[in-house]
């Protein structure tokens, strides 16, 4: 590919296809969503302004940017008119180009996104009474196999860019309508948004729990996050954010240092058989690594607790016995703690199937007993496939749907 350097990430063996800061465009222009304050200031300069006047337009198109959604110079009202063309010839303000747009029944809704070199991903909004909460994805694709999740069945494409995972928010709150005086590039449907609220916004939280392992695109994510916390830019807290992940456990007090934002594990099993089995990287990392990992995250506390997601497996993982081995585990290593119980999302030739509400409830009880809180997450977006672990592009399921018609017609021809 040529827009993307090949870069070794922790734990993985081979080199992923990583894309660079900034993607070159047929037009030869830069697009400046995704990038620092401090790199839009070098663009400017390296575009011919002085020093002095760079600093001055670099902050005004950042506020622009990021606090205003605005997505032409021309809307740039501060800046002089004779300015805004020479911009937009050498800039242009992106967002990811949107393929298709799913509304569930329950109110939430899904947005298959392209990159500009043809890749496609997807974002999932959840609206509830007391807040709306984006999940953003981080890679096209996933490389790390997770048995029960859709999204593990694709091939890792490449990483997304910073300008790539941060303009799905950009995205997210044009839909909404939640920049200064209404959208500034709205979307047709942004009139069905609903009515909850949480601190004047719709979208109040972000969850790093989308397509692909955040901490295997460590710097493309740190980048985007701290543009969506940047008081001067979408500033929106770290304690409103959460990174979920497999449990990458070599990045995770990185994650804790750098990014600061609130963690998620996907742990799924307490045994090693099991987790091996249907979370590979166990393999790698096992149990007791990472939850030593866990203990030792950074500004984890009582107030910050981390949180276990935990998807209910049908006489898989879901026994009295794993509930019990659950809660001595988190004990031994005294984690501030949460479990998400996360009833199973089926998917077309998934290999497991959902435990049963009784037991999904006898395993909560058995955790909450053992002084864990442990709720059982309501499935939504089920009907569009964008519930937990259903993330997975159309254009791979119809490429796929593709491909078993040929073999089909080919095995036909053989006969």
């Amino acid at each position: 590919m040529a827009d993307t350097d090949l870069m070794p990430i922790a734990g993985q063996v081979d080199p992923v296809p990583v894309a660079r800061d900034i993607t070159p465009r047929a037009d030869g222009r830069i697009d400046l969503i995704g990038l620092p304050k401090a790199r839009i200031r070098e663009l400017f300069e390296e575009a011919g302004l002085d020093a002095k006047q760079a600093k001055l337009r670099a902050k005004q198109v950042f506020h622009w940017l990021y606090h205003r959604g605005v997505t032409d110079f021309e809307a740039m009202t501060d800046i002089a008119k004779t300015m805004r063309p020479w911009l937009a010839e050498r800039f242009v303000i992106g967002r990811p180009e949107v393929i298709e747009a799913q509304h569930s029944t329950d109110g939430t809704r899904k947005w298959l996104l392209r990159t500009a070199d043809g890749h496609d991903f997807e974002m999932v909004f959840i609206p509830d009474a007391d807040r709306g909460t984006l999940c953003v994805s981080s890679q096209v694709g996933c490389t790390l196999n997770c048995r029960f999740c859709h999204t593990g069945t694709m091939k890792l494409v490449r990483n997304l860019t910073p300008g790539e995972i941060v303009g799905q928010v950009m995205l997210a709150r044009d839909a909404l309508g939640e920049w200064p005086k209404g959208s500034m590039a709205g979307l047709d449907d942004a009139e069905d948004a609903g009515h909850y609220s949480a601190d004047g916004r719709l979208l109040t939280n972000i969850v790093m729990m989308g397509m692909g392992e955040p901490l295997y695109n460590f710097d493309n994510v740190k980048g985007a996050l701290q543009l969506v916390m940047d008081g001067d830019g979408l500033a929106l807290s770290k304690r409103r954010i959460t990174l979920s992940t497999s449990g990458v456990v070599p990045m995770m007090d990185k994650c804790g240092e750098e990014i600061g934002v609130n963690l998620a594990v996907s742990l799924h099993a307490v045994t090693k058989d099991v987790r091996d089995e249907i979370v590979p990287i166990n393999k790698k990392y096992g149990i007791e690594e990472l939850l030593q990992a866990c203990a030792d995250y950074p500004g984890a506390s009582n107030a910050r607790r981390i949180t276990f997601e935990y998807v209910m497996l049908k006489d898989k993982n879901d026994s009295d016995e794993d509930a019990r081995e659950l809660v001595r585990l988190l004990r031994q290593y005294k984690l501030p703690a949460k479990v998400n119980l996360i009833p199973f999302n089926p998917w077309p030739g998934a290999a497991y199937e959902c435990s049963t509400p009784d037991r999904i409830k006898r395993f909560s009880d058995i955790v909450f007993e053992g002084g864990i809180s442990a709720p059982v997450r309501t499935p939504r977006g089920r009907d569009i496939d964008a519930a937990c672990g259903q993330l997975k592009t159309s254009a791979e399921k119809k490429s796929r749907a593709q491909r078993d018609r040929e073999a089909a017609e080919a095995a036909a021809t053989a006969e």
